[in-house]
């Protein structure tokens, strides 16, 4: 397993780097932890070390007893030094929480405690998590250093939105759950090492539902979140795919690392489509398009006044049939079908045969627990084979079913 530094700097945040550090060790990784003094105001190196076993360091002039190694890892033999031996052993280094502080620090090159001067010798990938209150984090001096960090290869994670330490103050500078930094440890680690059952995978998404216009206000639409798109975008990317993902009005934050291409119409996604199609080797086409449009958009806002009105409508383009026509040896195509109530299986089945796609994940969405903008999901994933139902669960977990039986498609050996 991975050898992970923790940086943990200053802020009430600190009490879920604790939870991370649980996390991570029953997955079986090996971590250190580096502390500025700030973070010492909010938890303890005792809590740490209780969990894993291992001593942590607060300052750049104290001798490691442990010689920069990680927990089942041989000492030298010698004497180095600390901050220098700690970065060069981690495969990974996280920081979480990044105070606004701390992200000052790292993005001018400061060097002016355990953590920051470890930060500036290691060259393994390098992650921060920025945890603060809102109007710090939405400051031009904090966006400047994360774009610095960024630019240097930094991997952002940003910040959750929701209540604040502050009594009363909401907004966006949560530290995300350590399910979600672990998550995205993974990734960068499968990422640098090539490990991951995808590394070296282009992975081409789309997600959410397309709008086409009646006039310069209205639309015609659907329900579709992108949720599940971004879902499969992230698990992908953490399996060590290259990820691009084409969002059609969707309100989310797309994963780090993910290329994103944003359109808005069915012509707008088909084009994003044939753009990219070509060099992917995987297509998971999770977004909705509009099957309609106007046959006609009027230049001006429509007036009740005008009286009844009568639109005219036209099919728009087949884009999921028309790219798995056009695919190339070796690319696999996925497909999605929101489907509402009876007869479900055979109409998506129909649509598996009728579009030449190598999977449909058939979601219905009669059941409101699992319908459009949802976290959970159920889905049918329906083969030329076999239909398996995979019942209710997070769409993240759905995401990785998905992604298991793409694999196994696109596998020579299983066809």
């Amino acid at each position: 397993m991975a050898k992970i530094l923790l940086g943990v700097s200053g802020g009430i945040a600190a009490y879920k780097a604790v939870e991370f550090v649980r996390l991570a060790t029953g997955e079986g990784h090996s971590l250190r932890v580096l502390m500025t003094a700030s973070a010492r105001r909010f938890v303890g190196p005792d809590t740490f070390e209780g969990i894993l076993g291992a001593p942590v360091l607060t300052s750049e002039f104290e001798r490691d007893p442990m010689r920069g190694a990680f927990p089942g890892q041989e000492q030298p033999d010698h004497e180095p030094i600390g901050h220098l031996a700690v970065a060069e052993a981690a495969d990974v280094f996280l920081v979480a929480p990044a105070s606004a502080n701390t992200l000052a620090k790292l993005a001018t090159g400061q060097a002016d405690s355990i953590l920051t001067t470890a930060f500036l010798a290691c060259r393994a990938p390098r992650l921060v998590a920025p945890a603060m209150n809102d109007r710090m984090f939405r400051s031009d001096a904090t966006q400047a250093n994360l774009e610095t960090l960024r630019s240097r290869g930094v991997e952002v994670i940003e910040p959750g939105e929701g209540r604040l330490a502050s009594k009363g103050e909401y907004g966006i500078g949560r530290l995300p759950e350590p399910e979600e930094l672990m998550a995205r440890v993974d990734s960068a680690l499968a990422h640098a090492s090539g490990s991951g059952d995808m590394a070296g995978l282009k992975v081409l998404v789309t997600a959410g539902g397309t709008r086409e216009a009646i006039d310069p206000v209205r639309f015609l639409g659907n329900r579709s979140s992108g949720r599940m798109g971004f879902a499969l975008a992230e698990a992908a990317l953490r399996r060590g795919a290259e990820v691009t993902v084409i969002a059609a009005n969707v309100g989310l934050e797309e994963p780090s690392g993910v290329e994103r291409v944003d359109v808005e119409d069915t012509a707008g996604l088909a084009e994003a489509c044939r753009a990219r199609f070509s060099g992917s080797d995987l297509l998971l086409m999770a977004a909705a398009p509009a099957d309609f449009r106007p046959v006609e958009q009027s230049p001006g806002k429509l007036s009740r006044g005008e009286g009844d009105l009568t639109i005219s409508l036209e099919p728009t383009e087949d884009i999921l049939a028309g790219l798995a026509a056009d695919r190339r040896p070796g690319q696999t195509v996925v497909g999605f079908a929101a489907e509402h109530g009876g007869e479900a299986e055979a109409r998506a089945r129909g649509k598996l045969e009728s579009k030449g796609v190598d999977l449909i994940v058939l979601n219905d969405v009669s059941d409101p627990a699992i319908g459009f903008d949802s976290d959970q999901n159920a889905v049918t994933l329906i083969t030329a084979g076999e239909a398996e139902q995979v019942p209710i669960a997070e769409k993240s977990e759905i995401a990785g079913r998905i992604l298991d039986r793409a694999l196994e498609l696109s596998d020579p050996a299983d066809s």
